[in-house]
């Protein structure tokens, strides 16, 4: 059997397969203009401690600064390679908190609807096999 090196840096999350927990964000960038006036709440919120109680909170995001012109936006990356980038024009802290805290908890999957035609997908086969009404115990009547 050969084995395969792990090509990333990061591999894909699969929480609950194994006994540890990995977070799925694993960067946020700020992006703001240091003149522009869409940039005035987050300008505020760089002079606040908010940032850094989020950084301290949450020690396994890397959080960077970026300066940029134009209107400010804010992107999480996650592990399974996806990004989420929020555009935070002319938000006020408070909003910007909750803005940061939704990077941070979610996990970077496509926002879908589900229906109840979905069928589930795994990663991992079952291990009791496949279902068949052929193979339930028969319930007794009442």
């Amino acid at each position: 059997m050969v084995v395969k090196g792990i090509t990333g840096r990061y591999s894909i999350a699969r929480n609950g397969v194994t006994d540890s927990f990995i977070f799925p964000c694993k960067k946020i960038s700020i992006q703001y203009c240091n003149w522009g006036g869409s940039s005035q709440g987050i300008r505020n919120f760089l002079v606040s401690e908010r940032l850094n109680d989020l950084a301290k909170r949450y020690k396994h995001i890397e959080f960077e600064i970026v300066k940029k012109s134009g209107h400010p936006v804010i992107t999480g990356w996650y592990t399974n390679g996806r990004n989420k980038p929020i555009c935070v024009r002319n938000l006020e802290p408070n909003e910007i908190d909750k803005k940061l805290k939704l990077l941070i908890d979610s996990s970077g999957d496509i926002l879908r609807r589900w229906t109840k035609n979905d069928n589930i997908r795994s990663l991992n086969k079952s291990v009791r096999g496949i279902w068949s009404p052929f193979h339930a115990h028969d319930t007794p009547k009442v």
